[in-house]
């Protein structure tokens, strides 16, 4: 019913930049809050930012400032800037969306199907 695509991932150098956007579409009443998550090989998945309905941003320190989450509302989408990229960022990205599709219902999490950002040095 809900689904959420992700795009912008690649390859790029250390001290790069990407740009990572993720589009819910389907049934959508409201999207409370948005994150990204990333998981490299072997590691457990860890949160990188997030962003709620009234714009409070949170970060890993690990990416304190060096990437800047942003949302899009006429669009559902949720944009994860990343510049001076290192190597150690280098994971498979996950969006997250908690959205309630109709108004008396609950809200769910969602998440986007992973996209690969590969940071060489």
């Amino acid at each position: 019913q809900v689904q959420l695509v992700e795009s912008g991932g690649g390859l790029v150098q250390a001290g790069g930049s990407l740009r990572l956007s993720c589009a819910a579409s389907g049934r959508i009443f409201s999207i409370a809050a948005q994150g990204w998550y990333r998981q490299a090989p072997g590691k457990q998945r860890e949160l990188v930012a997030s962003i709620t309905s009234g714009d409070s941003t949170n970060y890993a320190d690990s990416v304190k400032g060096r990437f800047t989450i942003s949302r899009d509302n006429a669009q559902n989408t949720v944009y994860l800037q990343m510049n001076s990229l290192k190597p150690e960022d280098t994971a498979v990205y996950y969006c997250n969306a908690r959205i309630r599709t109709v108004l008396s219902g609950p809200s769910y999490d969602y998440w986007g199907q992973g996209t690969q950002v590969t940071v060489s040095s």
